[in-house]
């Protein structure tokens, strides 16, 4: 069983940048399809982004399109989330979450393997 652990949240501004990371273990990273979900204060956790374990196809949420950037380095056993032009709507706890799915779904049930969590913070 695969285990991740998320990195790489804080506190920023409105238009800044930020760099999420995940590092997996215990399981062949590469038979995993990744993503990251958020959930903000009295809200449902959401689908950001995922990118798919074999063709390394990329799906994102309206809302983060164009802003945020998925990407993995199977030899390092990671993925990241390059997130540009913060908002404060972005602000939540992301999550890193894998599948054996071959493709990226954007439904909670879909992943059983899941991380605590990283706190992302943008004031306006």
């Amino acid at each position: 069983q695969v285990q991740v652990v998320e990195s790489g949240g804080g506190l920023v501004q409105a238009g800044d940048s930020l760099r999420l990371s995940c590092a997996a273990s215990g399981g062949s990273f590469s038979s995993y399809t990744m993503a990251w979900f958020r959930q903000a204060p009295g809200k449902e956790r959401e689908f950001v982004s995922g990118i798919s374990r074999i063709s390394g196809r990329t799906t994102y949420a309206d809302s983060v399109k164009g802003r945020f950037a998925i990407s993995r380095d199977n030899a390092k056993n990671a993925v990241a989330l390059q997130m540009n032009s913060l908002k404060p709507d972005d602000t939540a706890v992301y999550y890193c979450a894998a599948t054996i799915n071959n493709v990226v779904l954007r439904t909670i049930q879909s992943y059983g393997y899941w991380g605590q969590g990283t706190q992302v913070t943008v004031s306006s």
